[in-house]
């Protein structure tokens, strides 16, 4: 059983790259030549929704995962926000995308030089090492058109019974475009696609995956008083870390 579930785990994400591949080179590259200037986000949002949507449904219906979000009716009618969640496992950002419409992620630069998902990322994606000024002009802009943000403050995948180390990229975010956030904590009945794990490490049983959508932090609640820029963006992410902290602890 075990064997079986690794080769249908691998033969998913080979679907997966295919499908990554037809986006990047022909899917994107239309929607940049044909469809309007004002209506290229909106193109490229619902095509990685859709798509990720859909593949996210694939690896349930051959029982390779289930997902469950504790309160789905807050998750579809998110707008304007930034999204933080912990990173317990490789697919998380499928997960909320796929969920979550309307909905674009921060990524590393090196992705934009990635075969598979290079355009993509370039067309769609924020680049969070690349020059800020530039970033935080387009999150204004991407926020005020009503999309959300996804970032994970950790910057990388999560580890079980590791303190969790948030970087104060989202909390500074957060104060500067006046956005409140949401957050997410994800977890998994137990551990899979995890930091050093292999691909293949799919266990004997559909891994549950449940994503519990916290209160929002509220930014003009850090706004008063006497702070400075340095305590507000501390105090936001300490907020961040307790709300993801609290989900893991009940």
């Amino acid at each position: 059983m075990k064997l079986f579930r690794s080769f249908v785990v691998l033969f998913l994400f080979a679907f997966f790259g295919c499908g990554a591949i037809l986006i990047n080179y022909f899917i994107f590259p239309y929607i940049s030549i044909f469809v309007k200037e004002e209506e290229k986000r909106k193109a490229y949002c619902s095509v990685i929704h859709k798509t990720w949507n859909f593949f996210c449904t694939v690896m349930q219906k051959a029982g390779v995962i289930k997902v469950k979000i504790t309160n789905p009716e807050k998750i579809k009618d998110l707008r304007g926000k930034i999204i933080v969640a912990n990173h317990p496992s490789y697919i998380d950002i499928v997960l909320l995308i796929g969920s979550v419409p309307n909905t674009i992620c921060v990524a590393k630069k090196e992705l934009k030089k990635n075969i598979f998902m290079g355009n993509i990322v370039k067309s769609l994606y924020l680049i969070n090492d690349e020059d800020s000024e530039t970033m935080l002009k387009d999150t204004v802009e991407i926020l005020n058109e009503g999309y959300n943000i996804v970032i994970f403050p950790s910057g990388t995948r999560t580890q079980e019974n590791e303190p969790l180390k948030l970087h104060k990229g989202a909390a500074f975010m957060a104060l500067h475009t006046h956005c409140d956030i949401v957050p997410l904590h994800i977890s998994c009945d137990y551990k899979f696609l995890a930091k050093h794990q292999k691909v293949y490490d799919a266990g004997e049983k559909p891994v549950t995956y449940t994503i519990t959508i916290n209160d929002e932090i509220k930014v003009e609640d850090f706004s008063k008083g006497n702070l400075t820029q340095i305590q507000q963006r501390n105090r936001v992410n300490e907020a961040i870390k307790q709300k993801i902290s609290a989900s893991a602890q009940n």
